[in-house]
């Protein structure tokens, strides 16, 4: 997938169809040209559905979609036949997707399960054919219901990326080059921040078959939880991960600084994400002979306060296996 053709934020307006009106019809045939009330009921506006899809990794499909809207019911008939319903329309979503009122920014609900169905907005009911008005006075009503209305909603369809593992960082801290040697993904890679514009998926293949998935978020910058560069957008991604995998250069000027940095934008866009596991990394660790390391691990064990730690090197394919077995462990433990 293309940088470009990953789309995390859709604005929709969803109408519903709506109901059919009832048939006020009295019943005539050849030798009866007095019968009774003979209508039928309208049938019911067409639902905006939302279906989750497992297939899709993105909202890119609905980027064009501006209006949604699903089919009118039909009216009713004579011999108390009812109008058929409204055709339904469905919109197909990643799974992850929050959907939000457009107004209030309130979340409506989300969809996490592959195959799940929610209605956005229900159809009109059908309106009542006067079958249903005759009574003991009143043998022959002429009148019946019209149809109600459909619903209209405003909404926002925003995706949180569901991966295993979510990489965080400032830019340029080597998250894209990680992510290409410990996956087939093929993320975009520069020596300049901000080189990941769009969060980058890729799957890790373990042992025995096994997998996660791991999710490279756009670099943090300072002010990030305030909306600050792009950082906004990129926070909601990091919701769904279970284990956050901070990535920090060996070459920083005070790694245990970076490190708090990061943890306070997290804690200030959502302090429940201080509660997911946490694994630091250092990476670029080519650049550190085996001295400098061991001079290095008695800061690190005061500043990190007991979260895991470990050396790797993209480049260098140094501590990548290590790393996988960390993250598997912290997984499924």
């Amino acid at each position: 997938m293309t940088e470009g053709n990953f789309v995390d934020y859709v604005k929709i307006y969803a109408s519903s169809g709506k109901g059919g009106k009832g048939s006020s019809h009295l019943h005539r045939e050849k030798f009866i040209d007095k019968g009774g009330p003979d209508g039928g009921d309208g049938g019911r506006g067409g639902h905006v559905i939302l279906r989750g899809n497992k297939n899709l990794w993105t909202l890119f499909h609905l980027k064009f979609t501006k209006h949604v809207k699903a089919g009118h019911g039909g009216d009713g008939g004579s011999a108390r036949s009812t109008g058929a319903d409204g055709e339904d329309k469905y919109l197909e979503v990643p799974l992850g997707t929050v959907v939000k009122d457009k107004e209030t920014e309130e979340v409506l609900f989300e969809i996490t399960e592959d195959g799940e169905e929610v209605v956005l907005a229900r159809g009109g009911k059908g309106g009542l054919g006067n079958w249903h008005f005759r009574t003991a006075t009143n043998q022959t009503p002429r009148y019946a219901q019209p149809g109600l209305y459909g619903e209209e909603f405003d909404v926002i369809l925003e995706l949180k990326v569901l991966a295993d593992v979510g990489l965080v960082g400032f830019p340029n801290a080597g998250k894209s080059t990680l992510l290409s040697v410990l996956t087939s993904a093929k993320p975009k890679i520069g020596d300049y921040p901000f080189t990941t514009l769009k969060p980058n998926l890729g799957i890790v293949a373990y042992r025995d078959f096994q997998s996660f998935v791991i999710a490279d978020i756009p670099g943090i910058i300072e002010g990030a939880a305030e909306g600050k560069g792009l950082g906004h957008y990129f926070l909601r991604h990091i919701e769904r991960n279970s284990t956050l995998l901070f990535l920090i250069p060996a070459d920083a000027e005070d790694i245990i600084k970076e490190y708090e940095i990061l943890l306070d934008e997290l804690r200030r866009y959502n302090p429940e994400m201080l509660d997911k596991d946490r694994l630091v990394v250092i990476s670029k660790s080519d650049m550190l002979d085996e001295e400098l390391i061991a001079e290095m691990k008695p800061e690190l064990d005061a500043g990190l306060q007991g979260v895991d730690y470990m050396f790797i090197s993209s480049v260098a394919e140094q501590g990548l296996t290590e790393l996988k077995d960390k993250l598997w462990q912290m997984l499924t433990k």
